[in-house]
């Protein structure tokens, strides 16, 4: 089963590995963060949203390229180019062959749910094998029947999905403002016009 990278934290993930003595090892480009928390996203999640915001911003323009969307927010194209498979059979994208081609919103932003997008990416809202949100997986704990902690996994997994169902893409894209500066309108002169004395 697919969860939605949703998961608990084991008491392994709270110890730290000594440093790395490589003193040619070059620094991460930033921390890594996932699978640190209690309840946490994968990279295909981030990277995902990631890119769906890319492509929110160039809704009806045309179709991004992955290279292009990939080069914007400093990801690695061929995993991007991975996740977009995920994107494109749950029919949020739609694909253009060819020279301009690329990736497009198979719809507007504001009807795609944040919740469809990460479903997409991870699969069902999980945070405990017990309380997913993918029916053919709910009866999959033995102990569903007679345990009193599910009712928390539940909550919490019914919050995760009333907030991410509450969002739309359109709320992570910025809306693009055009200004027309009425100080720089064209001067149109005629030449050769006739004028009275």
């Amino acid at each position: 089963m697919k969860s939605l990278g949703i998961e608990a934290v084991s008491a392994a993930a709270h110890t730290t590995a000594a440093p790395a003595t490589d003193a040619t090892a070059a620094p991460p480009h930033r921390p890594n963060f996932h699978g640190s928390g209690a309840v946490a996203f994968s990279t295909k999640g981030e990277y995902g949203v990631r890119l769906m915001v890319q492509l929110g911003r160039h809704y009806g323009t045309g179709p991004a390229s992955l290279a292009d969307v990939a080069a914007e927010e400093d990801l690695p194209r061929a995993y991007l180019e991975q996740l977009v498979m995920s994107l494109r059979d749950a029919g949020l994208v739609v694909s253009t062959r060819g020279a301009h081609g690329g990736y497009e919103l198979s719809r507007n932003p504001a009807e795609i749910r944040m919740s469809e997008i990460l479903r997409a990416l991870e699969g069902p809202i999980a945070p405990m094998i017990c309380a997913t949100d993918d029916p053919a997986h709910a009866n999959t704990c033995d102990r569903s029947a007679r345990c009193t902690v599910n009712i928390l996994w539940v909550r919490v997994r019914d919050a995760i999905a009333g907030a991410l169902d509450a969002m739309t893409l359109a709320d992570l894209v910025p809306q693009r403002i055009v200004t027309l500066d009425a100080a720089v309108e064209p001067q149109t002169t005629l030449q050769g016009a006739l004028t009275s004395s």
